[in-house]
């Protein structure tokens, strides 16, 4: 069975999300998934990560539309890529090129026929007028080419890694989320092996946190203490057991990160 997810920063208040399902579900029979619709409003980077992070889990031929636009009614092109394993749909913004590069052999279409869009064409709305009715389209089997032309030319975006420099380990706070855990970009195969029995140091801006314990979960210290540990998408992360780190420890996405070990 096909699918197709929705990624968005419209929240659930209001119908915006529905009016989507409902142009998608009047063109296929496609299994319709939230990945989630609350994502900062207008947070293209988080938006990004999300999807990057949820995508490798859903089946081969999974359509993504992924609408996170402040750019909605400018020149910004509308985008279709394809990739080994899967279909993104969304704004030319960079969103969609991380998940691009990770799933491989990309090649992006950008969308140019009036026949696979709702008319008439809201300008403050092409998640619902362009977006869901192309994945739509898509997941019913009309070929790309004929939804829209091949492009070289797209706002291309890549995370970088965490990386030693001399004597540490540098990277920063991709992403944080609902629980204030601070998910680095620090992978968790350049941390030392012994990294359990070593004793950490964290820099981030004027704060240095000493002797941080790095542990496999975050019930192995009491409630309220500070910890290192590896989540669930293999990086690094700085928590609070049933805590928020981000809130105790005054650190918000894009801060550096900085890893003393002795």
């Amino acid at each position: 069975m096909k699918r197709i997810t929705f990624l968005t920063d419209f929240g659930t208040k209001d119908g915006y999300v529905a009016q989507m399902k409902g142009v998608a579900s009047s063109i296929t029979d496609a299994r319709l998934l939230d990945i989630t619709h609350e994502v900062a409003p207008h947070n293209i980077r988080e938006g990004a990560f999300i999807l990057w992070a949820t995508a490798p889990f859903f089946p081969v031929g999974t359509v993504h539309v992924v609408v996170v636009d402040p750019g909605v009614g400018m020149e910004r092109k509308g985008l279709v890529i394809t990739t080994k394993k899967q279909i993104l749909v969304g704004p030319d913004n960079g969103i969609l090129l991380p998940t691009a590069h990770l799933l491989g052999d990309f090649v992006v279409y950008e969308i140019t026929n009036p026949k696979y869009m709702i008319h008439p064409l809201s300008r403050t709305f092409h998640g619902r007028d362009i977006f869901a009715p192309v994945a739509a389209y898509i997941a019913k089997g009309i070929p790309f080419g004929e939804i829209g032309t091949k492009t070289a030319h797209f706002v291309d975006l890549q995370f970088s890694l965490g990386e030693h420099r001399g004597d540490r380990i540098v990277g920063k706070v991709m992403y944080v989320d609902r629980f204030g855990n601070l998910i680095t970009n620090i992978p968790s195969d350049i941390l030392p092996k012994d990294v359990e029995q070593k004793k950490i140091t964290v820099i981030s801006g004027d704060y240095r946190w000493e002797h941080l314990p790095f542990v496999s979960s975050y019930g192995f210290v009491k409630p309220g203490e500070v910890l290192l540990t590896i989540g669930s998408n293999h990086f690094l992360e700085i928590s609070v057991n049933q805590g928020n780190a981000a809130q105790t420890l005054m650190i918000k996405e894009d801060a550096e990160v900085q890893l003393f070990f002795s």
